[in-house]
């Protein structure tokens, strides 16, 4: 797997492909490579016809006291197991590659960023918004991947795609969860084992807030007991577990709408995050 840095070499690869009426699908990841990545990297495979992946952990998308310096990095690692599932081009610029001394723009997505992590992250959103904006820019594929468990991060992508009129198809894939169910994620190499064993809580609690609120249950009373779940189970603070509508994220009391329950939870130094679908169709009314 050939890997590149500059945004020029970048664009000439793809474009090379497009010209010859071959389809192009981006993986953008920030490194920590598991399965759940693998996963976007296998459905990209499996639908297009090269496939690149970016690697980049993007300051502007983490707060002054969170851990961008301490961030899993292992490029060697990562590229080992991208090129594995099939990934053909990395794209691992650096940071002042994508931002260049006097860089001054920031892109900014309303209403879908309010809430949930938007609330807790500050600036997190304008940070995701601005750096997708950028590698769709430079990559120019025809579609991009991105993980369910970041439920937040997909639509605020699919928003700004759909509003500056990008051109990218942006596919969502289903969280990968290890056998206990907990969601992968690049910060649970941050848990030690007592942390570890309480971490399926968050799973296991937001599966049980989905089944109540599909069975008719306020949304209101079973949040509140979905969040005291948490700290009983160990959790030192709950940011938030929500019902919200799976398109607007605008928060919903009763299910007559494709609907998704999130929550983030922190737990020594890593803060989780996770939803669960909840569909309409399975509703007793």
């Amino acid at each position: 797997m050939e890997t590149v840095r500059d945004p020029e070499t970048l664009r000439n690869r793809v474009r090379a492909w497009r010209a010859a009426g071959e389809s192009v699908g981006l993986v953008p990841t920030m490194g920590g490579i598991h399965d759940g990545h693998l996963a976007l990297v296998h459905a990209a495979c499996a639908a297009s016809d090269h496939v690149v992946a970016s690697l980049f952990v993007n300051p502007t998308q983490f707060g002054p006291a969170e851990d961008f310096v301490g961030y899993p990095r292992d490029e060697e690692r990562d590229a080992a197991l991208i090129e594995a599932a099939g990934g053909e081009l990395l794209y691992a610029p650096t940071v002042e590659t994508i931002y260049p001394d006097g860089f001054q723009t920031s892109v900014t997505v309303a209403e879908v960023t309010k809430g949930l992590c938007g609330d807790h992250r500050p600036g997190h959103f304008d940070g995701v918004a601005t750096v997708v904006t950028k590698l769709f820019a430079q990559c120019e594929p025809d579609v991009a991947w991105f993980g369910e468990k970041d439920y937040q991060q997909l639509v605020v992508v699919r928003r700004l795609t759909h509003d500056l009129g990008l051109g990218v198809a942006v596919h969502g894939v289903a969280t990968v969860r290890e056998p206990d169910g907990l969601a992968l994620s690049s910060r649970n190499a941050y848990l030690d084992a007592r942390e570890r064993a309480i971490a399926p809580s968050l799973y296991r609690a937001l599966m049980a807030l989905a089944e109540a609120v599909v069975g008719g249950a306020s949304a209101a009373e079973e949040t509140a007991h979905a969040r005291e779940t948490l700290l009983d189970a160990g959790f030192p603070s709950v940011d938030y577990v929500e019902l919200c509508d799976a398109q607007t994220l605008g928060a919903i009391e009763t299910v007559t709408q494709p609907a998704r329950v999130l929550a983030a939870a922190r737990l020594g130094r890593a803060r989780l995050i996770d939803n669960v679908a909840v569909e309409p169709m399975n509703c007793v009314r």
